[in-house]
């Protein structure tokens, strides 16, 4: 019975090592913002998860909105966003899709470019800078190689848990070590909204737009969540109070450069 706890010991050592070369060996730093990540994947392997994904993650929000004019106005503001920043400088094929969801508030952007914004959350935007706002943070996103930077940790993670799962004996352990690495995933998640928030702030200085009108997004968002929202250790986005904070920070910072 020893002899079969330490030979699933050692198996289980060998895989959770596998996964940390693993992902330490893609290590490299992200072009466009100076970030050092763990990322397999290439821009163009980005792009095409990006493009196959985009009209199933429509489909789940009713389809596209048939307003005409809307979709221009997101196209125009986002197009502005991308001419005027280093999103220009980079291979991503950028798109802005208005949803017709009217239900939802929320906007997302996929891997490679592609960038929704249901209409649930742009009939409650106040006015273009808002919109600019809410696209420049998707637009940061797509920059930071978020997903892409995701797909890799949840790797790493999942190589962790099977080595742990392999190694020990324990549910308990085993549990114990999955509520941790929830946690810990959660957290890089929150760290993303943060910087894509920090890069949206930036983008819509560069092409003209007001960043205040951010802070009137984040107590859209703020609203919208109500006031049993979860706690932040426990939600992958930060608590909008914090954002806003961060966001006032950021528009210091890029206003005197």
């Amino acid at each position: 019975m020893l002899g079969k706890n330490r030979v699933r010991l050692f198996i289980g050592i060998a895989i959770a090592l596998f996964a940390i070369i693993k992902y330490c060996a893609s290590s490299e730093t992200n072009p466009y913002t100076g970030k050092k990540q763990h990322i397999s994947l290439s821009p163009e392997e980005e792009i095409a998860i990006g493009l196959q994904s985009a009209p199933q993650m429509a489909q789940q929000h009713g389809g596209l909105h048939p307003e005409n004019k809307y979709q221009l106005l997101v196209d125009q503001v986002g197009g502005k966003l991308v001419k005027n920043s280093i999103a220009a400088e980079t291979p991503y094929q950028f798109e802005f899709h208005l949803l017709a969801d009217e239900n939802v508030i929320n906007a997302f952007a996929l891997p490679g470019g592609q960038v929704f914004i249901t209409y649930a959350l742009f009939s409650q935007l106040q006015n273009e800078d808002q919109l600019a706002g809410v696209l420049g943070h998707e637009i940061g996103h797509v920059i930071g190689r978020h997903s892409a930077d995701r797909i890799s940790k949840q790797g790493l993670t999942q190589g962790l848990l099977n080595g742990v799962a392999v190694g020990s004996d324990s549910q308990a352990t085993t549990q114990m070590a999955a509520v941790i690495a929830n946690v810990v995933n959660m957290k890089y998640d929150r760290d993303d909204e943060l910087e894509s928030d920090d890069l949206g702030v930036k983008f819509m200085i560069e092409s003209g737009y007001n960043p205040e009108e951010m802070i009137g997004v984040m107590e859209i968002l703020k609203q919208a969540a109500g006031p049993n929202r979860t706690p932040e250790f426990q939600s992958t986005h930060p608590d909008p109070e914090n954002r806003i904070e961060k966001i006032e920070e950021a528009i210091d910072k890029y206003k005197t450069l």
